[in-house]
C-alpha cells in the first residue's frame, strides 16, 4: 500500500487508517503514523475514536480489524512478494531429509516450498491444508496425510479439536509454518482467534519448528500470541529483511537464515 505523501485531515485520515487496517489485518501505532505522515498521538486518538464507533479493536501497541477473520485476503497474499516466497520455499525444502515426516501448514509462503519437494525419498507430509493436499497429489512419491477438522473455507484449511487430536497421533520430525507476524519480542503472532488452539497444537507438534516469512512479516504483530521465540528452531526470511531486526532475533536465540 503506498505511503501517504502529505498529512490527511479528519474523516479522510480516519478512512485511510481504517482501509490500511482492513488490508493488513492489523497495524502498530508507529507503522500507521509513518503511513499517514502524522504523529503517534494523532494515530492513538483516531484509533480510540474508531474503536468507540465499533470499527476496529485496539490491541497492545496498535489496532486490529474487528472481525474474527482479519488476515488479508488470500488473493492479495498470493501476489505479494512472490519471488521472495519462492526463494524462501526453496531454502526451506533444502532442510528436509529423506525418510522423514514433516508437517506443512497452509499459507502462500509455505506452499512455495511444495514444488521443491519432489525427489526427497521416503517423505511423508502431514497437513491441515486442502490446498497443500491438492498441490502434492500429483507427486506420487510423497505420502500425504490429511489432518481432519472443520473446514475454514476462506483459507481452505481444517481446524478444531479433530485436527488437534489427529496431529497427536504422529511422530513428526519438523513443522513448517508461515505467520501473520513474527517479531523479536513476541515471537509468532496471529489474527484469527478461532484458529489459536489449532495453530498452537500444530506449531508445537515437533521439536523443530521452522518459520517461513517474507520480510514484511518481521516486527508485525497480530493480536494473538501463538509461539514464543524460544519455540522457534529456525526462521527463514528473504534478504530484504532489516539487518538490525535479524540481529535482534539472533540475540533472542533464533537461528535466522536469509535467502
Amino acid at each position: 500500500m503506498p505511503q501517504a505523501t502529505e498529512p490527511l485531515l479528519g474523516p479522510k485520515r480516519q478512512r485511510e487508517l481504517l482501509n490500511y487496517i482492513r488490508a493488513s489485518g492489523a497495524g502498530s501505532v508507529n507503522e500507521l503514523a509513518r503511513h499517514l505522515n502524522v504523529s503517534a498521538s494523532t494515530v492513538r486518538r483516531d484509533l480510540n475514536e474508531l474503536q468507540d464507533r465499533g470499527l476496529l479493536e485496539r490491541v497492545h501497541g496498535g489496532a486490529a480489524q474487528i472481525d474474527d477473520d482479519i488476515e488479508p485476503l488470500r488473493q492479495q497474499r498470493e501476489v505479494s512478494f512472490a519471488a521472495e516466497k519462492r526463494r524462501i520455499g526453496q531454502a526451506a525444502a533444502a532442510h528436509i531429509v529423506q525418510d522423514s515426516t514433516v508437517l506443512i501448514t497452509g499459507g502462500t509462503t509455505t506452499e512455495a516450498m511444495l514444488p521443491f519437494l519432489g525427489g526427497i525419498q521416503g517423505l511423508t507430509v502431514l497437513t491441515n491444508s486442502i490446498t497443500v493436499v491438492n498441490r502434492l497429489a500429483p507427486m506420487t512419491d510423497i505420502d500425504v496425510i490429511v489432518l481432519g477438522g472443520l473446514l475454514r473455507r476462506q483459507e481452505m484449511s481444517l481446524l478444531g479439536h479433530l485436527t488437534v487430536a489427529a496431529v497427536a497421533e504422529f511422530g513428526i520430525d519438523q513443522v513448517y509454518i508461515g505467520a501473520f507476524g513474527v517479531d523479536p519480542e513476541n515471537g509468532i503472532t496471529g489474527t484469527n482467534l478461532s484458529e489459536t488452539q489449532t495453530d498452537r497444537a500444530l506449531s508445537t507438534s515437533a521439536a523443530e519448528l521452522i518459520v517461513l516469512a517474507d520480510h514484511s512479516k518481521l516486527s508485525r504483530r497480530g493480536p494473538v500470541r501463538l509461539v514464543p521465540n524460544s519455540g522457534i528452531a529456525r526462521l527463514i526470511v528473504d534478504d530484504g529483511a532489516d539487518e538490525l531486526t535479524i540481529a535482534r532475533f539472533r540475540q533472542a536465540g533464533v537461528t535466522v537464515e536469509t535467502c
